[in-house]
């Protein structure tokens, strides 16, 4: 079982903008089998000595530091939550403070100590967390399945969620026209349908308001089609599972639910590369890494693409994005491109966190701009 927490947009915005004398970033594979853990402990416990040597190395206070130093020994010594854990997780501290976040989604083992989080690893986690809602739908059933990587599926308790057409509508049969719908049989029919999918989406809203999860419709004609004419979920996908979910358990709905979002995801990419190699002619598509930075400083970036996995240390000019590259890690630097992309979201930009080989033109960084800069 994977136990999983997701930063929302709000905590995401609060530790992009977090600053302190000492900001400890750390991320490492872990498993979700309790009796493998080991590992993942000692490779925190060495990165833990990393972190503390760039921080001797920059002669930084050693209250502070001591301070530091036992959030993340205590957060070692906890038997309990190296017990529940997830396929990777972040650590963000510093002397005043400790987050964890275990995420689905794989991450290279990385430490990073700076005046600001190393933030990018758990933007890959927001943008791709294999987590979504499926919605069984058909006449005869109807059920919320909730989905997360390799976590069993559980069906979720919504209030009020109708348990058929015939139930939502009072009447024995959908299909059976001439019971007082004052139509003729096909709209007759669909008639009670929207009833009956106006009630579904009424007992979702309370469940589903305020989140950015993906909900996967299964459902056939003409229940499909019909329902998304009346969802009020902005959440919903284009594409669903056709089959009949009738005689499908959660289980399977889960494996068809993964295929949806592996290819959303893929079209996702597809569509905004197609995008940026639009705008290159127009002089709203960039790679130059100071260019990027220098359009994110001035919240001229619409979307950013970033890779993963490319750490850059150095620093970016507040005032107007000029980046000084480090040739090394140190408590003085930061990654530039996990900085380039907070200000890109601190402005209302959208961002993309993708492998190298999605990466258009293979840069580490690229940019769609709302305007030529």
């Amino acid at each position: 079982m994977l136990y999983v927490d997701i930063p929302t947009n709000s905590e995401i915005r609060a530790l992009i903008e977090a600053r302190a004398d000492a900001c400890v970033s750390i991320y490492l594979p872990t498993t979700p089998e309790t009796q493998n853990v080991t590992l993942s402990r000692i490779s925190f416990g060495n990165l833990t000595r990393t972190a503390l040597e760039q921080l001797d190395a920059a002669d930084f206070d050693k209250r502070r530091r001591a301070a530091l130093e036992e959030h993340l020994l205590e957060l070692d010594e906890d038997d309990d939550f190296w017990r529940l854990q997830a396929n990777s997780l972040a650590i963000l501290a510093t002397p005043d403070s400790l987050r964890t976040f275990r995420l689905a989604t794989e991450v290279t083992t990385t430490v990073e100590v700076s005046d600001r989080f190393h933030l990018k690893p758990l933007m890959r986690a927001m943008a791709f967390p294999q987590h979504a809602f499926v919605l069984a739908l058909s006449e005869n059933d109807v059920r919320l399945v909730e989905i997360f990587a390799d976590h069993p599926a559980t069906v979720v308790n919504v209030p009020d969620l109708p348990g058929s057409a015939a139930e939502a509508t009072g009447h024995a049969s959908v299909n059976n026209p001439g019971m007082g719908t004052g139509h003729g049989d096909a709209q007759g029919q669909k008639s009670l349908l929207r009833k009956y999918l106006r009630k579904v989406d009424a007992a979702l809203r309370p469940v589903l308001t305020g989140r950015e999860t993906p909900l996967i419709l299964a459902a056939t004609e003409p229940l499909g089609p019909i329902f998304r004419t009346i969802n009020s979920y902005p959440g919903l996908l284009v594409e669903g599972i056709s089959a009949s979910p009738d005689d499908m358990s959660e289980s399977e709905l889960a494996s068809a639910a993964r295929s949806v979002l592996d290819g959303s995801y893929a079209a996702r990419i597809e569509t905004a590369t197609a995008l940026f190699h639009e705008r290159v002619g127009s002089h709203r598509a960039i790679t130059d890494l100071q260019a990027v930075a220098r359009a994110a400083t001035f919240g001229a970036v619409d979307l950013l693409f970033v890779d993963i996995d490319e750490v850059m240390p150095g620093t970016v000019d507040e005032t107007d994005g000029k980046v000084a590259l480090a040739t090394k890690p140190g408590a003085a630097s930061y990654g530039v491109i996990d900085e380039i992309t907070g200000r890109v979201i601190l402005t209302g930009g959208k961002v993309l966190a993708v492998r190298r080989e999605d990466m258009p033109d293979g840069a580490a960084v690229a940019a769609i701009l709302r305007y030529p800069v």
